[in-house]
């Protein structure tokens, strides 16, 4: 444990940047939002909630089918370019390589790789204890 508390230390302090300016780390905020990108407000399961990341490789011209997710999902755009449609918004969005996405709760949407090269998503989602995310339409 005592080899472990200056690590633990150097961590905490990262985050109020005095570790990160003091070792020559850069920190570059990607986003900060409360809000999804249709405009929700990001809420989070409450008790035991279950955290997975996926990466996502989404060739050219592919198409991701309607679908909705029942809990908060996060998605960071690695590579590529990836417009999504929210039906239930009536609203587009393109997102490109460096883009973040805070993704619509309980809404129908669907998304399209527009571009010539694969999307690569790194993609997070948060669900009370069951991984499942995505609720295809039928």
């Amino acid at each position: 444990m005592k080899k472990l508390l200056p690590t633990l230390k150097i961590i905490a302090a990262m985050g109020t940047g005095i570790a990160a300016e003091a070792h020559g780390v850069v920190v570059a905020p990607v986003i900060s939002t409360d809000h999804t990108w249709t405009g929700q407000p990001i809420t989070l399961p409450q008790n035991h909630p279950w955290i997975t990341v996926s990466t996502y490789d989404i060739p050219a011209g592919a198409l991701l089918p309607e679908h909705k997710h029942p809990y908060p999902r996060y998605g960071y755009v690695i590579a590529g370019t990836l417009q999504v449609t929210s039906t239930t918004m009536s609203k587009t969005a393109e997102f490109k390589a460096g883009d973040f996405i805070a993704e619509s709760v309980g809404q129908w949407h669907h998304a399209v790789n527009p571009g010539t090269e694969e999307t690569r998503l790194l993609v997070i989602d948060v669900t009370p204890d069951d991984p499942k995310n995505t609720i295809f339409e039928h």
